[in-house]
């Protein structure tokens, strides 16, 4: 397995991005349906430094599936990333809405980042080899 470690980094970082941005338009969504990271102004450093590791930590797995799997096209990464959001984070968010009294819209609103992450990544990663 070889892995392309700036790639991994920036993934890692532009997901990162990403998801600032996508949290800070979907504030005012979130914030109707109660969701606390919602009603923050601004989150603090560690918090924001934990992500950072998260991010990278994803693009990693995501990486190292690439490499095993071998895919090498923008259609393969595509289809693994749907893949991994249908078993992972999905399956995840439908257990907190029927079992932890989440929000369907909150749950909703991290399903559209889990999938637009998982996207970004397998596409650079497979690409940039």
């Amino acid at each position: 397995m070889t892995l392309n470690y700036l790639a991994i980094v920036v993934a890692g970082i532009a997901v990162f991005a990403f998801a600032a941005v996508y949290y800070s338009l979907m504030a005012p969504r979130g914030a109707r349906s109660g969701a606390p990271w919602a009603q923050r102004r601004r989150p603090p450093p560690t918090l924001l430094a934990l992500e950072l590791v998260k991010a990278l930590v994803v693009a990693a797995v995501v990486a190292g599936l690439i490499s095993l799997i071998r895919i090498t096209d923008v259609v393969g990464a595509a289809e693994l990333a749907l893949a991994l959001w249908v078993g992972f984070p999905v399956v995840l968010l439908i257990g907190s809405v029927t079992q932890e009294n989440t929000p369907t819209e909150t749950a909703a609103i991290h399903a559209g980042d889990w999938l637009a992450k998982l996207v970004i990544i397998a596409v650079i990663v497979a690409i940039w080899r």
